[in-house]
């Protein structure tokens, strides 16, 4: 089956990106910028919050061997859907909770995926899905933050480790050896 793209935000890319880099499936992991107004924005320009976009992941998964729908039971299992703008201390629109479907059965999935997560939360899930827009990838040297440099930064050390940890508790057949 052919290659799919997955397009989903939820805080910190670097923090996100870290998530899905050892994923069964998954064949790339970029971070960038979506859902904004600024035309090729730079990080610094979008950490301000007044471009429109976040921070963002975009996901290339062969579905044969892990599914849509998997990806956003670990992102919603990964990272805290209730909180609008805001993940941890990182607040803004920049840092939202948002899926960007590609397609009317990602955007059903999306819908479904929402009300599977509400289960397990006691606030209401504020997550968007939004409209597909450009993607802006990010610079270079945001790519593969974690595996590269993350365990030299105190603020990665803080929030990926307990995300790893929630990825290889609930999704451990998911995971590369």
């Amino acid at each position: 089956m052919a290659q799919e793209i997955a397009t989903l935000a939820g805080g910190c890319f670097w923090c996100t990106e870290a998530v899905y880099q050892t994923l069964k499936g998954v064949e790339s992991v970029q971070s960038g910028y979506i859902g904004g107004t600024k035309v090729d924005p730079t990080y610094e320009e979008v950490c301000t919050g007044n471009t429109g976009h976040a921070e963002a992941i975009r996901i290339a998964f062969d579905p044969a061997v892990i599914s849509y729908a998997d990806l956003l039971d670990i992102f919603f299992a990964t990272h805290n859907p209730t909180t609008l703008n805001r993940q941890g201390n990182d607040i803004g629109t920049q840092y939202r909770s948002a899926i960007f479907p590609h397609s009317a059965e990602q955007q059903a999935e999306a819908l479904a995926g929402i009300a599977r997560a509400q289960v397990d939360q006691v606030e209401p899930v504020v997550t968007a899905i939004e409209a597909d827009a450009p993607w802006y990838p990010a610079e270079d040297y945001h790519q593969k933050y974690w595996e590269r440099v993350g365990d030299q930064n105190p603020y990665c050390m803080a929030v990926i480790p307990p995300k790893l940890a929630k990825l290889r508790k609930g999704f451990a057949a998911r995971i590369e050896e």
